[in-house]
């Protein structure tokens, strides 16, 4: 048994306290206590929990290396994997950590888009939505760190996208730099059933759903037989926990419409190929980042908490030293 130090440089933030939201690119401070590496192909994840008084807030993120008692980690090594929210951390046994190979990118992709807002995104679309070419694609919440994702991999496929947004600036980033074929402001509408009426007219095949309430409800509505949707988040009901809007079970029977909640760590077992066809996809310019970083450990909160205004465009993270 041995223990790791590490300096800690950036993490993502997340509205759930998992690695989909908020990110943390750090050379973070870690200890860690030796023991065999879980692999990526585990099923299960142990920190997707509430935050608890005086208890450390575990995070994904990257950080390096500064002392290390277990042999498979050493001085200065890339690592990625659970910290916490902070400057330093220490590991204990269990820990999922790997050594990092940044591939000629920049650290904060390995805490968005080749992280685990970019599983979401690829094994939601891919695993669960099982799209073709040609299809129509409905995106919520399209300017955040998992559905400008979804966009990029279903215009790669030769889909058919529109997306909402809550501001005009996001709505006119979806369309100008993400390429949407069109997008819209979801609270300039009066009504989100004929909002979605009118911008497809034929029906809804996949909608990747990033919202829940009364989004979920007006998709459904709008959706084809047998399109399918994937729920990957519900921010109506963690800023509103008292509303409840629940979709038509009439239509999803006689529509025959497949919903499917689910974990990005679902979908670790083609984690291997969600990298290489991402990082092929960046190399070659076809798909981007989209990243908003803050700096700072005192930053934290406001940054966390301008999650559920929906200040952030793309990934949120947080950077806690210089590399």
């Amino acid at each position: 048994m041995g223990y790791m130090s590490c300096l800690c440089w950036y993490f993502p933030l997340s509205r759930l306290l998992t690695p989909e939201s908020l990110s943390f690119y750090h050379t973070k401070r870690a200890s860690y206590n030796g023991s065999d590496q879980q692999s990526s192909s585990q099923k299960s994840i142990g920190f997707a929990s509430g935050i608890a008084p005086s208890k450390v807030i575990d995070t994904y993120g990257v950080a390096k290396v500064v002392a290390s008692g277990n042999p498979k980690f050493e001085k200065d090594d890339l690592v990625v994997g659970l910290i916490t929210w902070g400057e330093y951390s220490v590991l204990k046994e269990g820990t999922i950590l790997n050594k990092l190979d940044p591939m000629g990118f920049p650290l904060t992709y390995h805490v968005g888009i080749l992280g685990f807002s970019g599983l979401a995104a690829y094994g939601g679309f891919f695993e669960v939505c099982k799209p073709k070419k040609g299809e129509k694609v409905f995106v919520s919440a399209a300017s955040g760190s998992v559905g400008n994702m979804v966009e990029q991999y279903a215009k790669q496929l030769g889909c058919y996208v529109v997306g909402c947004a809550g501001t005009k600036q996001k709505v006119e980033l979806l369309k100008e730099k993400l390429g949407f074929d069109d997008a819209f402001n979801y609270r300039e509408e009066t009504n989100l059933q004929s909002a979605l009426k009118r911008y497809f007219p034929d029906g809804i095949d996949i909608y990747f759903d990033n919202v829940g309430g009364e989004m979920l409800g007006a998709a459904v509505d709008n959706v084809s037989t047998f399109g399918r949707i994937a729920v990957c988040g519900v921010i109506a009901k963690y800023t509103d926990a008292g509303k409840r809007a629940a979709p038509d079970m009439l239509n999803v029977v006689y529509k025959r419409i497949k919903i499917q909640g689910y974990l990005a760590t679902d979908y670790l077992n083609v984690y291997a190929y969600f990298i290489s066809t991402t990082s092929n996809h960046l190399r070659t310019g076809n798909m981007q980042a989209l990243e908003d970083i803050t700096s700072g450990v005192e930053n934290i909160p406001s940054a966390f908490i301008g999650l559920f205004r929906g200040d952030n465009i793309g990934k949120k993270i947080v950077k806690l030293a210089d590399e």
